[in-house]
Formats: C-alpha cells, structure tokens, sequence
C-alpha cells in the first residue's frame, strides 16, 4: 500500500509524520515525490525505519538508487542523495554504477594507504620481529622450540631485539658475544652466535626480511674460530679411570649407608645422597653407552626382562630426523641387574624415570633430561663459578681424584664406557654402532650394507659389563 503525506500527494513528509508511523505500516510504502518513496520497516523491538530509494530509468528499465534509511540518515541527507542521483540520470550517468565505483576507490584508497603504513613499519621490523617469525615458521624441533626461545629471550633479546634489523652490524653481534666469551662461557656464546646465525640465513630467502638484508648478512662475517679463544678446548676428553669408577661406587654407597644409618632425629641435619634412580642411572648409562635423554624417556615397556633388551625409541635419539635411527641393546648381567633394581621403585609407572609433579601416577610424564646431570653437578660445586642456588646441594661430594681431572658429566660415562671397550680390542665400528652413530662414509655403503652387527654389539656390552664388575669389585 502507497501512503502520502497529510499534504497530499507529490508533497514531502515531515519528520513529526515519519515518527508518528505506526507498527501496522510495516512494508507500506511511503511517497516523498520528485521519484524518491520508501519502505516501512519494523525491527523485533518495535522501532520503525524507513529505507528510501529513488526511481530512474535505464536501458529502459526502471532502476532503483538506494538513498538510505531514516532515521539513520538524516532525511535532508536521503533528499539530497536523491538528487545527485536525478542530476547523474539527466547527465547520462548510472547513479548506482555512480556509487559502487566510489566505493570501490574509497576501497583502492584505503587499501593503498595500509600496503604503505605496511610498508613503512616493514622497513622498520626489528632483530625481534625477524626471530618470531623465525621459531613460528622456519623451524621446528623437536621441543617445539622451547630451547631455542628460551636461548633467545635469555640471552639475544635483551641486547639486540629491539634494534631494527637493517641497522644490525658485525659490531653489534660481536659486542653481544664477547662478555659471554670473557666470562668462560663460550659454548654458550657459540650457540648463540649459532642461533643468530640460522636465523638472518632464513630471512635472506624470504620477505620482508630480505629487503633488509640488501647490505649483507652480518653474521656471515663472524666465525666460531674469531671469537674464540686460542686456547679453548671446545671438545671434553674426560674419562673415568678405573680407580675413579670404584670411587665412585664407594662415594655413592658410603653416601647412602651413613644417611640410612643415622638416627631419626639426625636424618635432616645429614647430607642426602644422590637419589637411588640417579645412581642407577650411572651404571646404566656406564654400561651401555647411552645418552642420558635416552635413558630417561624410557618407558618400562621398552624394557624386555624375558630377552634382556632395552629399545631406544627413534623419537628418543639426539640428532636430525633423518639421521636419528633407533638402537636395540642387548643389556649385560650388570646392566639388566641396574633395570631391575630400578623396576622394583618405578615399575608401578609407565615410565623408568618418572617425574613427580602430578599426584596421579597414570598422568606423569617422564623427569626432565637436564634434572640428573643437575644433580651430579650441584656436588661438583668447586668446579662452579656461582653462588649456591636455593633449594639446591652445593658440595663436593661426588669429586673424584680430589678434582685434580676436573668434574665429571654423565655424558663422559657414554664417552668412558666406548674407551673401556676401546681398551679391550673391541672394534671400532663396533664400538660406533654401541654408541648409536649414524656413520657418514660413503653413501654407497650406507645403502647397500645394512648388517645390524647384533652379535657383534651384544658381545661389545656383554664384555663391558663384565668389566664394569671387576672394576667395582676389585677396584682396578
């Protein structure tokens, strides 16, 4: 239904009629005259609305430009709307093709406007911004990073992240390094230097970064041997002797029997040995040349009591996904002897080490792989440039020869154990094989020989055992 103002028909509606428009009007249509009428609305909460528009013809079609709704727009606003639109009709013109190729300029404007404001704070993107965008896209360990965001927010971030990164030079990477360095810290200011490194090399390749990089990428003129120093030794060579493996086990169990012996009363005031798992873990990684993240991601169902087998997960093993291969051990005498003893105190868990941060046992993950070595070093402390740490042993309890070889690491025990089979003619690429190696030589014998050397590695750990009981019963 058509509706005219009180006026009459052709003459325009006031405001006070447009208010007064009942709800029972709802999709009437309303004529203000000169070609412009508009449709009645009624929202769910009542309020009335009217959507104007103008008729025009073209092409012989009657065509409908839409002016707005009131009371949104202003109804001089939707008026005068009304008629640009009738003066774009009389000039040839399509108002509503009119209207969209404004819009669409707006549009164009707007979007130029934002790829420049991009382009400008592109240009400013900082050491920071290129490393976000490093760790979330061109990396991934199997950490998910943690370690690598951890060495850049520690160390890296506070120096350089919010320097831009065209304006990062040789100069500003080597001031960042060399208090690392003169602190004795240089495998720490390496990996720095390493993960700056792998970084600016991602974003040479790719933009924005690239643009950046016109001038170079400064780490390229830093190498590992510039920054340091001429007498680091950037290899450990530590081997336990004989003497210090018996030591060892006496420290160990003389730590042990004195702090059971002690009387109720004296237990807190006594020093506490090394927990039981981690002086099992000792031996175990003694005897088959382990690596200690290995060994504490097991899971008791890796461990085979009925064959005297020890599976080491692919996912477990160090390296790069294509170099990392999964080691079956054929465990001695002593090394099955150290899984049991640690079956006895774990074995109600699904894992061999499991941490104790959650109450239900079914939900506990394994310990942390750095808790142990932690553990071996806090009793090493004469050897430590730091002051004691809260909640932490700080001794040195666990020194061997009176420190006159320098502290001792659970990884020394994989690189002692292959010298003790060294020593005993075992052959070296048997030796190689114990130890997991992924062995590089020539690419044609990597793919046609594939023998396992089972026999050969399970005879290697089987003499090692043997020598690990004689040691730690005769003591040489």
């Amino acid at each position: 239904m058509t509706r005219y103002p009180k006026a009459g028909e052709g003459q325009r509606w006031t405001i006070r009629e447009l208010q007064a428009i009942p709800e029972t009007w709802k999709g009437d249509t309303l004529s203000d005259g000169g070609g412009l009428s508009g449709e009645v609305r009624v929202s769910k909460d009542g309020k009335v609305s009217v959507r104007f528009k103008y008729a025009y013809r073209s092409q012989g079609k009657i065509c409908w430009h839409q002016c707005g709704t009131w009371p949104a727009n202003d109804l001089a606003e939707i008026r005068r709307n009304r008629d640009t639109a009738k003066q774009q009709v009389a000039e040839g013109l399509n108002p509503t093709a009119v209207k969209e190729s404004v819009k669409i300029e707006k549009q164009k404007a707007i979007a130029q406007s934002l790829a420049q404001a991009e382009l400008e704070r592109s240009e400013r993107y900082s050491v920071n911004d290129l490393f976000q965008a490093w760790l979330q896209q061109g990396v991934n360990r199997a950490d998910g990073n943690k370690e690598l965001a951890r060495n850049y927010n520690e160390y890296i971030k506070p120096s350089l992240g919010a320097l831009e990164l065209r304006a990062l030079t040789e100069a500003h990477i080597r001031d960042l390094l060399q208090p690392v360095i003169a602190a004795g810290t240089v495998r720490k200011a390496q990996v720095m230097l390493q993960c700056i490194k792998q970084s600016l090399k991602w974003g040479e390749k790719r933009k924005p970064w690239r643009a950046l990089l016109l001038e170079g990428n400064p780490a390229d003129l830093i190498t590992e041997d510039s920054i340091t120093p001429p007498d680091h030794r950037d290899e450990r060579s530590r081997v336990l002797s004989a003497a210090e493996i018996f030591e060892l086990s006496q420290l160990l169990k003389q730590s042990t029997l004195a702090y059971n012996d002690a009387k109720e009363g004296a237990k807190l005031s006594h020093p506490r040995p090394l927990k039981q798992e981690t002086q099992i873990a000792i031996w175990i990684a003694l005897s088959t040349l382990c690596r200690m993240g290995e060994l504490l991601m097991t899971r008791w169902e890796d461990v085979n009591f009925d064959t005297n087998t020890w599976l080491i997960r692919e996912e477990n093993v160090k390296g790069q996904r294509n170099k990392r291969q999964a080691q079956l051990v054929h465990l001695s005498p002593f090394a099955t002897t150290q899984f049991r003893l640690l079956y006895e105190r774990t074995g109600h868990t699904e894992w061999c080490f499991p941490a104790l941060n959650k109450s239900a046992v079914n939900q506990r993950g394994h310990v942390c792989i750095k808790s142990f070595s932690k553990q071996v070093g806090d009793r090493q402390a004469m050897f430590m440039d730091r002051k004691p740490l809260k909640g932490r042993r700080h001794d040195n309890t666990l020194v061997l020869s009176k420190g006159r070889n320098g502290n001792w690491t659970f990884h020394d025990l994989r690189r002692t154990g292959a010298t003790m089979m060294q020593s005993m003619g075992i052959k070296l690429d048997t030796i190689d094989r114990c130890q997991n190696h992924v062995l590089e030589g020539s690419k044609v014998r990597r793919h046609y020989l594939h023998h396992e050397y089972t026999e050969e590695k399970a005879e290697a750990w089987l003499k090692l055992g043997k020598r690990i009981e004689d040691i730690l019963t005769s003591g040489r």
